[in-house]
């Protein structure tokens, strides 16, 4: 999501009209407006939940970062910046966002052998739009160790040209699947892309997946466009500020489990080169597959025995 000053946030409101039930004329009643919104935001940021409190020593650290294509709110376009917050995180999994540029031959704009030769991680390969394109609509998926089973590139509905990639990784501690996306700016938009991605999971709903990235959505609860993704993930679990990178009040970023007790806890990656970096702050999420894989397993034996 490209930086803006915060109060044109506003015109993604999309304000309803309730009528007065108790009085002789419809009354129009509009929602909070975004503006009202952000200024909660802010007067609560100390308040918002960091995620949930459980951790598990030995969890799969999953990262999502969008990197605003490698330019940060100095303007300067920097890739070694990027691939140091990379470094950072130290994650077994990052899933980025604005990986190639916009226009033009849209070519990758991260080195990816110096991520390998320094991290050890490695892309993801897809069938890119373009020649020297990295990702998939932007979207590009590194891991450090495990093996590729599966890759589906989702064209996501809507006014904007989005994606999203549904990799089926086998990791060390378990099979995953891996949802990376980075949904529109408008909230219908957002609310048809929430539904295709419902399809990816229900193509095999048994295996723990996760669905991450900057999903451009800062409300939580009813009034949220990622409702729609109730029951299956639970947009209420695991909001914290990551946007904008300097003073983060909106959860633009999540991860998201399903089950939801795949993602034992979340946090920010908040340290002075990622303030810079980009205009998103990148999150890290512990996910906890064993444990997963148990109650999958035994959500499926109880299915069993009903029939």
């Amino acid at each position: 999501m490209a930086a803006r000053p915060l109060h044109l946030l506003a015109i993604r409101a999309n304000p309803t009209y309730l009528l007065c039930m108790d009085s002789k004329k419809p009354m129009r009643h509009t929602r909070p407006s975004v503006s009202a919104s952000i200024l909660a935001a802010v007067k609560n940021r100390n308040k918002r939940p960091t995620g949930v409190t459980k951790v598990v020593r030995n969890d799969t650290v999953i990262a999502s970062y969008n990197v605003h294509k490698c330019v940060g709110i100095d303007k300067k376009f920097d890739p070694d910046r990027i691939a140091h917050v990379i470094g950072e995180l130290g994650a077994d999994v990052v899933a980025v966002q604005e990986a190639d540029k916009r226009f033009g031959e849209r070519s990758g704009l991260l080195d990816l052998a110096r991520l390998e030769r320094e991290n050890n991680l490695v892309p993801v390969r897809v069938a890119s739009l373009y020649p020297k394109g990295h990702g998939w609509h932007g979207n590009l998926l590194l891991f450090r160790e495990g093996v590729v089973r599966r890759v589906q590139q989702l064209r996501l509905p809507g006014l904007e040209p989005r994606g999203a990639l549904v990799v089926d990784l086998d990791l060390e501690a378990g099979p995953l699947r891996i949802i990376a996306a980075h949904l529109g700016l408008l909230r219908h938009s957002r609310m048809q892309q929430s539904e295709a991605i419902l399809d990816a999971v229900h193509a095999d709903p048994s295996r723990p997946t996760l669905l991450l990235g900057d999903l451009n959505e800062w409300r939580v609860g009813r009034g949220s466009s990622l409702h729609f993704l109730h029951p299956v993930f639970d947009p209420m679990k695991n909001a914290v500020p990551s946007f904008p990178s300097r003073f983060p009040v909106l959860a633009l970023d999540r991860v998201l489990g399903h089950p939801h007790s795949l993602v034992t806890g979340i946090e920010v990656h908040d340290t002075p080169l990622a303030r810079v970096a980009s205009d998103h702050l990148p999150i890290k999420a512990y996910v906890d597959l064993k444990g997963a894989l148990a109650e999958t397993a035994e959500i499926r034996d109880r299915a069993s025995l009903a029939r």
